[in-house]
């Protein structure tokens, strides 16, 4: 029921001469035909549109631009006004227009607790806004309108929001209860977390698709029936493109072997169509599994193109846009090369995944209330995990769209729980500071024009943010000084490293990997480093970063000495909570002794 009122339209401006058989007909003409009933009231009307996209098809093509009965008709969302509290959709925005710049402007009018995109095929780029608000929402509405943006004019309606109409499911307990939507289970599901799948996304050429969906569907049939697989061929995707998207969910088995399948029937229809020799295997990856894939200096690459006797190409970080952030990995070869590379690229990604999903666990539970849908960490808007189709809170019935399903994955699977339910547990998070080395080059896109980019970042992720002076003319790096709160640095380091790979200060081929500098009090030093090294080695092999604490430091006049961690952004980011961790344990255990109590508590590891 909530995707039908999600979709239910109203039409305004009505002449009294409209009948709903007009609006039918001019409907039709518009390839937009009506297949419900037609609700005509005196001078307007309301009609229901299966699914979001064509609801948004409906109003950016006839809202002010058509006439009926020489009244020109308004389109919009039906929203009673019950439901129009936190949630507005914003549409034609230009497909090159990146993140940081709608996360400035939407945060200039309150706080944004998450942004999906939707999968449309229109040209401009579409999103759903949640606000923390109604009033925020109410505001954005007013002053957004109409904001132009180049050649583009902003359009923004209210779209239901379900939670002022549905109360929260009841919970079990009060204290130390986690309701289904932190667990990212189905309401009376296990409390097991479910294993989250990973599926395989294929580009295909449209002129292969009717092959592969076979007559009356039966080879599509066929093939998930043998596989045990579900295969979402995205038809409707970019009209008029020469590839489309398929997305297979099975185990990896399961998702091999139907891309196998798949290979061969696009590989015998070319055979017997003599359109091409042969057909490459073309796997979309997002953006940020990418780098693990190819290795450092491309091995990972080269070892799977030498074992399978094939040739892997990977498209460029410059053809991503806020429309498009997955990276097609192309393998030529024979059928049997690509399926057997196609396993090994899997294998890497689903690993890397594996791992990224493990450290947003991690940070989660180390920052209590940290939201992380709605942190937006890159520059480019892209959340660090891949997407999950069909997870709770993504728009199941609409064709698969790595942005949009990433956000709603992460923000059912990992909502930041209501205000106050931390209310003794965690004290107000305290200021800390973090030194983060950057390339001297680099300096330049980070403060941005007249210093608009460092302002934005500071005021979207609520922290002080200052370049220090380079050291020397020939320095190769700058220290960027950042204060905030955990989840302040997580925001602002977040971007710092998105905007570093975005703008190509590190090669293609490399993951961003960066210095960072916290203090820790010298008498904790000791336990960070641990007996003949082991902390200090636990801690490397738990986060992946490397952790350097400097032997014979004299500690500066605060009495405190410099920890080093290098690493890819997730690595540093649980290294940092978890040294600090180690602190606090250490300075808890300093209070005790002060207050004569025996220190016999264990440092957790």
């Amino acid at each position: 029921m909530k995707r039908r009122r999600m979709n239910k339209l109203y039409i305004g401006n009505l002449s009294p001469a409209a009948t709903a058989d007009d609006l039918k007909q001019l409907f039709g003409e518009k390839q937009m035909p009506l297949a419900g009933q037609v609700l005509l009231k005196s001078g307007y009307a309301f009609v229901d549109y299966p699914d979001q996209n064509w609801a948004i098809r409906a109003i950016e093509t006839l809202s002010g631009k058509v006439e009926l009965h020489g009244k020109v008709m308004e389109v919009d969302y039906s929203v009673p006004k019950k439901l129009r509290s936190r949630k507005i959709q914003i549409r034609n925005i230009p497909p090159h227009l990146q993140w940081e710049v709608l996360d400035g402007l939407l945060a200039q009018y309150g706080t944004v607790e998450n942004v999906e995109q939707v999968n449309t095929d229109t040209e401009t780029a579409v999103v759903n806004v949640t606000y923390a608000r109604k009033e925020e929402a109410k505001i954005a509405i007013e002053k957004l309108s109409g904001h132009q943006f180049e050649n583009y004019s902003f359009k923004i309606s209210y779209i239901p929001d379900e939670e002022v109409s549905s109360p929260p499911p009841p919970q079990r307990s009060r204290r130390g209860g986690h309701s289904s939507r932190e667990r990212g289970s189905s309401p009376g599901g296990s409390s097991q977390p479910k294993q989250l799948e990973f599926p395989l996304r294929m580009l295909v050429p449209t002129q292969f698709v009717g092959a592969i969906i076979g007559k009356e569907g039966l080879t599509i049939k066929n093939l998930t029936k043998q596989t045990q697989s579900k295969v979402d061929i995205h038809r409707k995707e970019n009209a008029g493109a020469a590839e489309k998207p398929i997305t297979i969910h099975a185990t990896p088995e399961g998702c091999s072997e139907a891309c196998r399948m798949i290979l061969d029937i696009m590989q015998k229809e070319a055979d017997e169509t003599k359109s091409a020799e042969e057909i490459p295997l073309k796997i979309l990856a997002h953006n940020s599994l990418v780098g693990r894939l190819i290795g450092k200096e491309g091995r990972n690459l080269k070892k799977i193109e030498q074992d399978t006797g094939t040739k892997i190409t990977i498209s460029p970080l410059q053809d991503l846009t806020i429309y498009n952030p997955e990276r097609t990995i192309t393998v030529k070869g024979s059928t049997e090369a690509c399926s057997n590379a196609e396993v090994e690229i899997m294998k890497k990604l689903r690993e890397a995944y594996e791992n990224d999903v493990v450290a947003v666990n991690q940070q989660a539970n180390l920052i209590p209330g940290l939201n992380l849908s709605a942190l937006g960490i890159f520059s480019t808007g892209l959340s660090m995990l891949p997407s999950t189709p069909g997870a709770r809170g993504a728009a199941a019935a609409s064709p698969y769209h790595p942005l949009a399903s990433s956000s709603a994955y992460l923000s059912g699977l990992y909502g930041a729980p209501p205000a106050g339910a931390f209310p003794h547990q965690h004290p107000l998070p305290s200021q800390e500071v973090v030194n983060l080395f950057i390339p001297t080059q680099a300096v330049g896109a980070i403060i941005g024009k007249k210093g608009q980019h460092i302002k934005q970042l500071a005021r979207f992720a609520g922290a002080s943010i200052k370049i220090a002076p380079a050291e020397g003319p020939d320095a190769s790096e700058r220290m960027v000084i950042i204060t905030g709160t955990p989840e302040a640095q997580f925001k602002a380091q977040g971007r710092i490293f998105g905007k570093l790979k975005e703008e190509n200060f590190f090669n293609p081929k490399e993951e961003v990997k960066l210095e960072a500098h916290i203090k820790v009090p010298s008498f904790a030093a000791g336990r960070v480093i641990g007996k003949g090294g082991k902390t200090v080695n636990e801690l490397q092999n738990l986060t992946s970063a490397e952790v350097i604490v400097p032997r014979d430091q004299t500690p500066d006049e605060n009495e405190e000495v410099v920890v080093k961690i290098i690493g890819h952004f997730f690595a540093s980011q649980t290294a940092q909570r978890k040294i600090r961790e180690i602190v606090q344990q250490v300075k808890q255990q300093e209070q005790k002794h002060a207050q004569g109590a025996p220190a016999s508590q264990q440092l957790s590891k």
